[in-house]
């Protein structure tokens, strides 16, 4: 094992997608900020999807404008088709991300379209991101499980990954949408993806429905995994998931991470800030258990 790995911070995205109310521009731009000072080298900050479709996110176009990365971070948004692609560009992005289901059935309440149709969207995307200088990632959702058809077959999930790899996605991040994944299915679903990728083509993005995030993320650390999808405070799930939790909190996985000597770059106590940031951004408590305990914990 070695003792480095990346987080990617999808809150402002994966996180805000899912509250009931919108949060103001401010305050968007409050929690990426907070996020940045924490040490957060890749942020997902805005999605430009139709704001018909996740009204959460209808300011994407003003995030992306007002939010200018440091040297050395990177900033990314969801791009479903070519007019999202030409919105990251207007607003400065230097990557984006693409994103489709392994489950029919969610990827038409997600997108309105088949998978089929989905991955031919992507042409208009993809492509013409690389030649534009952008960076692409994939995300395949619901590997582990479908809230509508149940299990699903990784071999779905498999034949994607590959797909997106070959448009020319750096990495994919492979989802457990609606936290129902258990370490050895993780295992299974992980041997046979490395079969086709490389270790460092694969992120997880785990949700903590039932608990389950870390020991998963665990067999990911032990397979040579060394990405990571998390959301501060566990804010967040999926408007297309009844019944979805939030993601895997990022102060847990970094806690985590660091107690078992691997080096992430992230300042804990400056990130437990960051949560808090976004526990007043959405005027509620969050569930991250390290949110939860505080920093005292830390130092004990």
């Amino acid at each position: 094992m070695t003792d480095r790995a990346s987080v990617y911070e999808v809150s402002p995205r994966d996180g805000l997608q899912n509250e009931r109310a919108t949060v103001p521009l401010r305050s968007k731009l409050r929690l990426i900020e907070a996020l940045v000072r924490a040490g957060l080298a890749r942020v997902e900050i805005t999605s430009f999807v139709s704001p018909k479709w996740i009204p959460q996110l209808a300011d994407a176009d003003d995030v992306a404008q007002h939010a200018k990365p440091p040297e050395g971070v990177t900033f990314s948004a969801l791009c479903p088709n070519a007019r999202g692609l030409e919105r990251a560009r207007a607003a400065g992005l230097r990557e984006v991300a693409v994103f489709v289901s392994a489950s029919e059935t969610h990827n038409r309440k997600n997108v309105n379209k088949s998978v089929a149709d989905t991955l031919a969207a992507f042409e208009e995307v993809v492509g013409p991101a690389l030649a534009a200088g952008l960076r692409v990632r994939g995300y395949v959702s619901t590997v582990w499980g479908c809230p509508y058809e149940g299990e699903v077959d990784p071999k779905r999930a498999l034949v994607i990954a590959r797909k997106l790899a070959d448009m020319g996605c750096y990495q994919v991040s492979l989802g457990d949408t609606i936290g129902v994944g258990t370490p050895l299915q993780t295992q299974r679903i992980l041997r046979m993806m490395l079969g086709e990728l490389s270790a460092d083509r694969i992120a997880l993005h785990m949700h903590d429905t039932r608990g389950t995030a870390l020991a998963n993320v665990l067999v990911g650390l032990e397979m040579g995994v060394r990405d990571f999808d998390a959301s501060v405070g566990g804010l967040g799930g999926c408007p297309y998931a009844p019944g979805a939790a939030g993601n895997l909190a990022t102060e847990d996985l970094v806690y985590m991470l660091h107690g078992m000597g691997v080096h992430t770059g992230i300042d804990l106590e400056r990130l437990v800030e960051a949560g808090r940031v976004a526990e007043s951004v959405v005027g509620r408590s969050l569930p991250g258990k390290v949110h939860q305990a505080g920093v005292r914990s830390l130092k004990a």
